[in-house]
């Protein structure tokens, strides 16, 4: 899956400037990722492959039960070509249209998988260096249409996972009408006002310098 380009220089530009303005205020880094997808589910084109052959096959023995004169010698032939064809149909929609393939996607697999890319991101990008450990990964998974919130050991005992939560769940609903920009946007808003509110003031330096616009990202 190659992700377009899903935000536009302003929006880009706009967010970094958010984004720079919080962590100046807070003494943290925020980083965000968009990335197409948090596995590659090479499952999925066989689940679509596995659904299309069964309903061809079962509208085969049906069709054969109620007009059983009707078959020819090559009755067999078509049928199987039916069947592979349904088959290979929907498994070529399963890899060319994202929608119709996260109708396979198991709820709880893709919590796993994105959080897991989240973490792995995380170490891979070395947030860790950030001083005082108060780096900050916001991972919007578009495919599986999830937000991932990663925060460094910096923030225990100060903020409550279930803050955290309430950040991810203020961006979710804009990440699944399509608006990544203000998904974003959003996001960073929650994370300044939960910093702040928390005793976050701000005047601590990073050890290494990271990017203010967001990433993007094609997955594994």
């Amino acid at each position: 899956m190659v992700l377009a380009t899903p935000l536009t220089a302003a929006e880009g530009d706009a967010l970094a400037q958010r984004i720079a303005a919080v962590e100046s205020r807070t003494g943290t880094q925020i980083v965000t990722l968009l990335v197409a997808k948090s596995d590659a589910y090479a499952e999925l084109p066989w689940i679509a492959f596995a659904l299309g052959a069964s309903l061809a096959a079962f509208s085969v023995v049906l069709f054969d039960l109620l007009w059983p004169d009707w078959g020819t010698k090559y009755f067999l032939l078509s049928g199987a070509v039916a069947i592979l064809g349904a088959g290979a149909a929907l498994a070529l929609l399963a890899i060319f249209v994202p929608a119709f393939a996260r109708i396979f996607l198991r709820e709880a697999r893709a919590v796993v998988e994105v959080r897991q890319y989240a973490e792995s991101q995380f170490l891979a990008r070395e947030l860790f260096l950030v001083s005082g450990r108060t780096g900050i990964l916001i991972l919007a998974s578009l495919f599986e249409r999830r937000i991932e919130l990663v925060a460094d050991t910096g923030y225990a005992g100060r903020v409550r996972p279930e803050d955290w939560h309430v950040v991810v769940a203020r961006m979710t609903p804009l990440l699944h009408a399509g608006r990544i920009a203000d998904a974003l946007h959003e996001g960073v808003a929650a994370l300044q006002e939960l910093l702040v509110s928390t005793g976050f003031p701000g005047g601590a330096e990073a050890a290494t310098s990271f990017p203010e616009r967001p990433i993007v990202a094609s997955g594994p």
